[in-house]
């Protein structure tokens, strides 16, 4: 998922600039209703939890060039289901920041067009929920075929974007677009595993039947519609 240094620069990278303040300023509004519904400790407590996943996503796991990019089992669909969309989002930006200060400092060039691909596809991933999942179904209770529409949703998005910024970037040429799809293929494959963890941990969320504490520590439609 992260572009590799190079395939973007000089004055395109201003567009990077651009898309990502876009993507930051909906993050910032998704979290200030968030706050409303919930209160700014569950938001905080929650983003905290999502944004240790991600890190550890990007920095514990195994990833691995290919193409133009790194492909990373980031477990998009897994932190907006148990958190939500602003929580989610806010874990993703500081995940990716936090990696990029202390332990890849040749990724903060790109993290503009980074941030970018995760939060949009974030955003399109929770359009694509309210489409995929039916009213009065709470998101514990949700089919494997359901999870994996998501899945594929989030894995798409996040290909399309990368693919955008590589053609962006050093254009049509053969080497490029074998590149990209080299990426696609590879990055798809993630599809097989991301379900299976959904499912683990929406097993073990049946399990907590809690309700009256989800609205704190998880999203509130994870445990009730």
């Amino acid at each position: 998922m992260h572009i590799e240094a190079g395939v973007v620069d000089g004055a395109k990278m201003i567009l990077s600039y651009g898309t990502a303040t876009a993507v930051l300023g909906a993050t910032a509004k998704a979290a200030y209703d968030n706050i409303k519904e919930n209160g700014l400790l569950s938001l905080v407590f929650k983003s905290i939890i999502a944004t240790i996943i991600v890190f550890c996503c990007f920095e514990v796991l195994p990833h691995y060039p290919i193409g133009v990019s790194e492909v990373h089992l980031i477990l998009g669909t897994t932190i907006f289901l148990v958190f939500g969309l602003a929580p989610a989002a806010i874990g993703l930006a500081l995940g990716l920041l936090i990696q990029g200060l202390f332990f890849a400092q040749f990724d903060l060039p790109q993290y503009g067009i980074n941030v970018t691909t995760l939060l949009a596809s974030m955003f399109a991933l929770n359009f694509a929920a309210k489409k995929v999942i039916p009213q009065g179904v709470a998101y514990k209770d949700i089919t494997y075929t359901q999870l994996l529409k998501l899945s594929v949703v989030w894995e798409g998005a996040i290909v399309s974007w990368v693919a955008f910024w590589a053609l962006y970037g050093q254009g049509f040429a053969v080497e490029n677009l074998q590149n990209i799809a080299t990426f696609g293929a590879a990055y798809m494959s993630v599809i097989i595993i991301e379900p299976l963890v959904d499912i683990a941990v929406l097993t073990a969320v049946k399990a907590y039947n809690k309700t009256n504490e989800c609205a704190f520590l998880f999203d509130k439609k994870l445990c009730r519609a």
